[in-house]
């Protein structure tokens, strides 16, 4: 949490210099772009370089643990079904709320100029593939040249074939393999983690060259994303909480009570893993046998986040709502997907990279402009209170549903 203060204020400092410079003596900023803008493209793509390998990492790792948490029995075979369900739902939720909130609250066109001139300009807009072009364009020839070629969506399905293909091996081979992948992500993730290391050099240069080119409707648009992110944030929370009455069948009064504590353990760490033993007590006043807590629950916390799909996906659609990029049905399913794929590969990363590792994927996917993650990151502070509660209500109420779901093995009465 320190650091990602850190970074925020680089940005707003960043700012206010761009806009000082500029309002002091004008035409000073623009002529300063070519030595300052530089630093935060280069630390910006140091950030991208990274995304092809760990994601593939990731999920390959993060699909093989999964499939070996379904084989680990009844209780963890249902908590899996439960968590790919519960993040199928919040995917979709987001790709009707999103638009429907920008349409209710659009951002002024000037600052929308302003901000999308800032992070980029306009993008042009390539031929729309036909429905046949975008099957063909599923399979890659060749995965090496998917990988080069920046093709995340083919990538991904390769991927995805090749972990569950793994998963079928004998254990020797398939814990060689895992093993493999693993250590190339944790090999990554310490690359990234240099990277983000330089966050608040590479942040106040963007930020820097947003003022300069945008000015003060560059705070504007900032604030205008954000409190669209929050939005579709209360909304997982609500969804979470009507999911948790309509489905698991807890009267709200009752989860709301049993979650208190849980929630301000949460606001307060902004973290799953920390609000864990919290979660345990809220699950056990829940009525959930601590036997199957103990389970289910850490289950949760390593592989289920059920904000991830949707708040990754408004950020997508931000993006390509502010760049006039058109999302055809299929480009939003394959999105959906992709988000889903991500949210399972992102386990148990801090919230800066899994903000970049899980939202680029899907952001190529769908034809959206990858650039302005680079700075959206730095605010990524405010919507991860809510990214957090909306979490920590997901995985007990699919912690309740999974418990209640698999009954306790009858006593056999031999020895163990």
């Amino acid at each position: 949490m320190k650091s990602a203060w850190i970074v925020l204020s680089a940005l707003v400092a960043g700012m206010l210099l761009g806009i000082g410079v500029e309002l002091a003596a004008p035409g000073a900023g623009t002529a300063s772009l070519p030595y300052i803008e530089p630093i935060g493209l280069l630390w910006l793509n140091a950030l991208k370089m990274t995304i092809v390998p760990l994601v593939v990492a990731l999920l390959i790792t993060g699909i093989t643990a999964t499939a070996d948490a379904a084989r680990a029995g009844k209780l963890a075979a249902r908590a899996v079904m439960t968590f790919l369900a519960a993040i199928f739902i919040s995917g979709s939720m987001s790709l009707l709320m999103t638009p429907l909130l920008l349409r209710l609250f659009p951002l002024s066109t000037g600052a929308a100029d302003a901000l999308r001139n800032g992070l980029g300009g306009t993008t042009e807009a390539g031929p729309s593939p036909t429905f046949g072009d975008f099957l063909l364009s599923l399979i890659p020839t060749n995965p090496i040249a998917a990988a080069a070629d920046t093709a995340i969506l083919p990538l991904i399905i390769f991927t995805t074939i090749f972990a569950f293909a793994i998963t079928k091996l004998e254990p020797v081979q398939r814990a060689t393999l895992s093993g493999f992948f693993k250590a190339l992500g944790d090999a990554m993730l310490i690359v990234i983690s240099w990277v983000l290391a330089l966050a608040p050099i590479g942040v106040f240069a963007l930020g820097y060259a947003l003022a300069v080119k945008a000015g003060f409707a560059a705070f504007g648009g900032l604030i205008h994303y954000v409190l669209i992110l929050m939005g579709i944030g209360v909304s997982c929370l609500i969804l979470g909480l009507l999911l948790a009455w309509l489905v698991v069948g807890i009267p709200l009064p009752r989860f709301v009570r049993a979650m208190v504590p849980t929630m301000a353990v949460a606001i307060s760490t902004q973290s799953s893993l920390a609000s864990l033993p919290a979660m345990l007590k809220s699950s056990e006043e829940l009525g959930v046998d601590p036997k199957k807590a103990d389970v289910v629950l850490p289950l949760a916390v390593a592989l289920f986040r059920f904000t991830s799909p949707a708040m990754n996906l408004a950020v997508v659609i931000y993006v390509a709502w502010l760049f006039g990029v058109e999302l055809t049905p299929w480009e939003m399913g394959v999105g959906l997907l992709v988000a889903m794929a991500a949210a399972l590969s992102s386990v148990s990363l801090p919230g800066s990279i899994s903000f970049v590792t899980s939202i680029a994927p899907i952001a190529v996917s769908m034809g959206v402009p990858v650039a302005p993650l680079g700075l959206l990151v730095a605010v990524e502070t405010f919507p991860d209170i809510f990214r957090t509660l909306g979490n920590v209500v997901g995985d007990v109420a699919a912690t309740k549903f999974a418990a209640d779901s698999v009954e306790e093995p009858e006593p056999t009465g031999e020895m163990p």
